[in-house]
């Protein structure tokens, strides 16, 4: 079977990489409109990972209108998939794999804290409330790609505190290991600050491209993060 996740790296997988991999073999006609997927058993022996983890992604896929389940007929790719305006967000080591680049990721500060009161305000948060505060780094060929800065609310993801984030980013431990309801989302376009320059080898006041982005559990935030890429950086996207 093509698989791109058995060429992948030894990150572990989670349900995210899974449905991105059940959708690119729909695309692909590997797995034709009414065609019966393999069962949650095989795929967890395929991919290497636990049975739940298949679960949760053919869960998300059947609530996305692309896959349909039926108890003791197994799971079938719809005959005419449902389109929904979601919007799924991207794993940084998987954008960089696309462009045929080698990734790796640094983790440069780590901890836990009193939000600021800028975060507190802009989140909505209540006094005190602790946060992870995380900065790293995300490398194309050893260049840099990304500079990221992120606040972790602790109340809604306490697990973060046990995180290992010095092997795995965090971008990818939320999205295989949290759940997010709504997201906003703002792009816009930075001078480069001395910090900047360090991290992204460029000059003082070189535009470069931000990405900010709030994601909620129901009502609860969840993280708030923001992502500055090198410089040409562009971004496309299609619904």
């Amino acid at each position: 079977m093509d698989s791109t996740l058995g060429n992948a790296s030894d990150a572990k997988i989670g349900f995210h990489d899974i449905k991105q991999e059940v959708i690119r073999r729909v695309h692909r006609g590997i797995w034709a409109p009414g065609s019966l997927l393999p069962t949650e058993i095989e795929l967890a022996a395929e991919f290497g990972c636990a049975r739940a983890t298949v679960n949760r992604a053919m869960r998300e896929l059947a609530e996305q209108g692309l896959v349909e389940r039926k108890r003791k007929s197994g799971t079938r790719v719809k005959t005419s998939p449902v389109r929904y305006a979601r919007f799924e967000i991207e794993l940084v080591r998987r954008a960089v794999e696309d462009m045929g680049a080698k990734y790796r990721y640094a983790l440069v500060h780590k901890s836990i804290e009193a939000a600021p009161d800028w975060v507190i305000s802009q989140l909505s948060l209540g006094p005190g409330e602790q946060v992870a505060h995380i900065k790293c780094m995300h490398y194309a060929d050893n260049r840099p790609f990304q500079y990221e800065e992120r606040w972790i609310i602790i109340s809604t993801v306490p697990a973060i505190l046990e995180a290992d984030l010095e092997t795995q980013s965090p971008n990818e431990w939320l999205l295989n290991e949290v759940p997010f309801t709504d997201a906003e989302i703002t792009l816009s376009s930075v001078a480069a600050d001395a910090a900047l320059c360090e991290f992204l080898a460029t000059s003082q006041g070189t535009p470069l491209f931000r990405l900010e982005r709030t994601t909620w559990l129901d009502s609860k935030v969840v993280t708030y993060v923001r992502m500055t890429f090198r410089q040409g950086h562009s971004m496309t996207t299609r619904y």
